[in-house]
């Protein structure tokens, strides 16, 4: 009996985070805001990813703004916030994701109206977000070489509910002795129509390339 209740209040809360989520969306949408959320382990990039996709988008005349979320603390925003832009900050306390519910409070902070592309950075995590969409317009799912050539295989399923997939660090792969090639292949099995794009973010390597797998200019 425990665990049918269990079972139940699980799928209540994650039908009402998909509620809200698509709530987030329509929201976002109304405003002409192209939304991402940026998933992955603590030390894989999504940080300077963002910073560099930011300064891009910005160099080109688009309006930024971020959500950054983690368990406490502001080391993020304020990492981001040398760009000028609106941030919002996140702290989930014992929780290891966002959620559309937090999402939503934080987008209240947001001069909508004045952005054309927002960036969420989700808690640094291969597992939690994954069942817990948020509204954005694609998920982005960001794996750093440094984290070994197995990290697919273990962690499936954020893979498959991301619609972009970041091979990121590039730079060290040599170094690591982990095969890019083999990473892509084992997204490639997981998620076959996924974009997959390898980046060095510290140089700026594949930064171009994937502002356009996101469909920015």
């Amino acid at each position: 009996m425990h665990k049918v209740v269990t079972v139940d209040i699980e799928r209540d809360l994650l039908e009402a985070n998909r509620t809200l989520a698509m709530e987030n969306h329509g929201l976002l949408k109304s405003k002409g805001v192209r939304s991402f959320d940026l998933m992955g382990s603590v030390g894989s990039g999504k940080t300077l990813l963002i910073q560099r996709l930011s300064e891009r988008a910005l160099s080109r005349g688009l309006r930024v703004g971020a959500i950054t979320g983690d368990v406490t603390g502001d080391d993020d925003m304020r990492r981001l916030s040398v760009l000028g832009i609106p941030i919002s900050n996140l702290n989930t306390g014992k929780e290891c994701h966002l959620d559309a519910h937090l999402v939503e409070h934080a987008l209240e902070e947001l001069p909508l109206e004045e952005l054309d592309v927002l960036f969420i950075e989700n808690v640094g995590n291969l597992v939690c977000p994954a069942d817990f969409p948020l509204g954005a317009d694609k998920r982005v799912v960001v794996i750093s070489v440094t984290e070994g050539d197995d990290m697919v295989r273990k962690h499936p399923m954020i893979f498959r509910e991301s619609d972009v997939i970041v091979i990121n660090k590039s730079d060290l792969a040599s170094l690591m002795e982990v095969d890019t090639a083999a990473l892509e292949a084992d997204a490639r099995r997981v998620r076959p129509d996924a974009d997959i794009v390898v980046t060095d973010a510290k140089h700026r390597v594949g930064i171009d390339k994937l502002a356009s797998v996101l469909g920015l200019p």
